[in-house]
């Protein structure tokens, strides 16, 4: 299995440090993968014995040597505390991820659990093999099926493998797609988003109420630019084909800017909000752009509509602002800001040079 090839060690959220296991790791996984109170919907799936949940560590151990992820240790920041496990893991029986968490019963009732899901979820996008996300959930679970929608992923039908413990349902995560052409289904379904977009006052490039075909006339612009070899289109799609997320990469022909892409019309499905699919939908952009050699993405926001926080989130700074240039309604305008962040592994910094 080839090894993931410049993916992020850790992760960090707002609480959490999500991080690579070490040696000094096994006294904390072989207790949380020995407490019963943690098994409570999946008793047979607990460790027999002590040493059983340290040979699963050790397997855990060669899993990051040899690909490069696996399930790694999950923190509480401030106090550099493992307070659970988690993360997504490679079944080559099925060719899939499978997305886990499991804290420590003192870190229950925080919602630390969603935090790392989420966190996971979007990294696996990002930076894993593109293979199916997936969790697998016993039917009595309840608490975890709320936790697999909230970071973004869809039921798609009952577990064929339950196992001993009963019924199981399988949850999964869009998936990513890259189109430099869209077949007329697509079209649809992303004239249908981004019209909902722009009714739900989102700020692309239109106010709500807009008549469809003026987004017609705009989806037929990125068009011709996909045929030039300018645009490439990013789609999220949920696991029955639903677009649930768009967002365009468009090149420079400047050839001095090829390695830098802009992206325009970031949008995701307004019925799904609270779903974590906006930084699925970042994730997916940058997974793409990076695979096509890009270095640097910049975007420009509307002031006004807390974009500017989401994509600081997204790991993109304030480069630059024209203020008043965009006239929302009389009396109503609004900065253009600018925002980038690099692709690679060097830092958003300026060089200094006139």
């Amino acid at each position: 299995m080839p090894r993931v090839q410049h993916a992020p060690r850790e992760i960090a959220t707002n609480r959490l440090t999500l991080r690579p296991p070490v040696s000094g790791d096994r006294a904390l996984w072989v207790r949380l993968n020995r407490d019963p109170r943690l098994w409570s919907h999946s008793p047979h799936a607990m460790p027999r014995s002590d040493a059983a949940a340290g040979e699963l560590f050790d397997d855990c151990l060669h899993r990051w040597r040899d690909a490069g992820f696996d399930y790694g240790v999950v923190e509480e920041t401030g106090l550099r505390a493992g307070i659970g496990v988690g993360g997504a893991r490679r079944c080559t029986e099925h060719e899939r991820l499978v997305l886990g968490v499991r804290l420590s019963g003192s870190a229950h009732g925080r919602g630390l659990g969603r935090e790392a899901a989420r966190a996971f979820t979007a990294h696996a996008v990002e930076w894993l093999p593109d293979l199916p996300l997936v969790a697998s959930i016993p039917d009595s679970d309840a608490a975890s099926a709320r936790t697999a929608l909230s970071v973004g992923m869809e039921r798609t039908g009952a577990d064929p493998e339950p196992g001993e413990d009963g019924a199981r349902t399988v949850f999964a995560a869009p998936r990513v797609e890259a189109r430099d052409w869209l077949d007329d289904r697509t079209r649809e379904q992303v004239l249908d988003l981004w019209c909902a977009v722009n009714d739900d006052d989102g700020a692309v490039g239109f106010l709500p109420g807009a008549p469809r075909s003026a987004v017609v006339q705009a989806l037929a612009a990125h068009e011709e630019e996909m045929a030039d070899g300018l645009t490439r289109t990013v789609l999220l799609r949920a696991a029955d084909g639903t677009v649930v997320g768009v967002g365009f990469w468009v090149a420079d022909r400047n050839a001095m800017r090829a390695h830098e892409w802009t992206a325009f019309r970031i949008m995701t499905d307004p019925s799904r909000r609270g779903r974590n699919l906006g930084r699925l939908l970042m994730a997916a952009m940058h997974r793409v752009a990076r695979d096509a050699g890009v270095e640097l993405a910049t975007l420009v926001v509307r002031s006004g509509t807390g974009a500017t926080r989401f994509y600081e989130r997204s790991g993109y700074v304030e480069v630059g602002r024209v203020p008043g240039n965009i006239r929302v309604a009389p009396g109503d305008d609004r900065d253009s800001v600018v925002m980038a962040r690099r692709l690679d592994d060097r830092a958003m910094v300026a060089d200094g040079r006139p």
